[in-house]
């Protein structure tokens, strides 16, 4: 009887997602692929969903995710540079990893990020998510950052954000975002897969 009534919920939800909700998860889920395909294509395809996202992240009161889509934005801009001229000599950026001090100040800014963000999502809105909702934004600010470098982590980081963005987008109602995410964290470990094989490639071949 719960099953029957959790696949009317769904079923409800899907026939009432907003056209807005529908393309901002086709041009996502474009983008992550292309992403995961080494694809420069990610930025501008990723831009479409991302400006989409702004406007409907704020009319559902998920704050935090309004302000990580506007820095989404902007690391896009930054991202695309990065990936066309960002190597020596303005050549393309190659695949590495972060390394110990890197991903020890990735780390220290994750737990800054979170608890800045809580604080203001807790004490400045009305945020009934301020917890999770802190943490994802926290978890994909630094994935952006990583994925405009090109490092390895920055699927670490996509992973365990779209993990924990399924459940809340679903409490939300915005249950094609929830499946988008779903479809985002099994990308994400393609990806990870995908570009180890591109980086032991790349240094094989330097």
């Amino acid at each position: 009887m719960v099953l029957l009534d959790v696949l009317e919920t769904l079923l409800h939800n899907i026939r009432n997602t907003s056209l807005l909700e529908a393309m901002a998860v086709a041009f996502g889920l474009v983008s992550v692929w292309f992403e995961k395909k080494e694809n420069i294509l990610v930025y501008p395809t990723g831009i479409v969903s991302v400006v989409l996202y702004i406007y409907i992240t704020y009319h559902v009161g998920l704050f935090a995710d309004t302000g990580i889509n506007a820095f989404y934005f902007v690391m896009s801009i930054y991202g695309w540079y990065m990936w066309a001229r960002g190597g020596k000599g303005g050549t393309k950026l190659p695949i590495t990893y972060s390394g110990f001090r890197g991903n020890l100040s990735n780390i220290v800014i994750l737990v800054a990020g979170y608890f800045l963000l809580w604080f203001i999502l807790t004490n400045y809105t009305n945020s009934d998510v301020p917890v999770w909702d802190a943490m994802t934004t926290s978890l994909f600010a630094v994935g952006m950052y990583l994925m405009a470098l090109k490092k390895m982590e920055n699927w670490i980081a996509w992973m365990i954000g779209n993990f924990i963005s399924i459940p809340l987008y679903a409490y939300k109602d915005l249950v094609f975002t929830s499946l988008q995410f779903t479809v985002f964290f099994i990308i994400a470990v393609l990806g990870w897969i995908e570009w180890r094989k591109r980086y032991r490639q790349e240094v094989t071949y330097a």
